[in-house]
This record gives structure tokens, sequence and C-alpha cells, in this order.
């Protein structure tokens, strides 16, 4: 099983093809964890500057575990 993902932690995050011309990986560091349901929660990331400048944000959550990995 996968090391669950925790507030300081540098991660990687997937934006699919909804988000157009922007999908891919974008890297940021998780912030705040907010429970969803029993088994899912919404993953708090502050995107890095690089992202910030291409998304046009500076936090994005997350609540599919898929689009989320650790930067080892």
């Amino acid at each position: 099983m996968a090391q669950p993902v925790q507030i300081n932690d540098r991660v990687k995050i997937y934006l699919d093809s909804k988000f157009g011309e922007k999908e891919g990986w974008y890297e940021g560091t998780v912030i705040r964890i907010d429970p969803y349901s029993r088994h899912r929660s919404f993953y708090w990331v502050e995107l890095d500057t690089n992202a910030q400048a291409i998304l046009g944000t500076r936090q994005i959550s997350v609540i599919n575990p898929k689009n989320i990995k650790i930067v080892e």
C-alpha cells in the first residue's frame, strides 16, 4: 500500500483534460486535508510558483487519490 499523503508533503498533482491545454502534472506542497467521506479527503495543495503562473491560482484541491503522488 502506498504511503498516505500528509500535510507538508511535496506532491505532484495531475490535472486532466478538463483543464484543456493546462492538462498535466504540477508540483506543490500539501497545506491542508479536509475529510470528504469515510474513504476520501480533499487535499489542498499550494502550487509551486511556476505552476501558479501557468494555472493562474495559488492553491488547488484534489480529491481523486490517483491524481496526487508524493515526490520522492
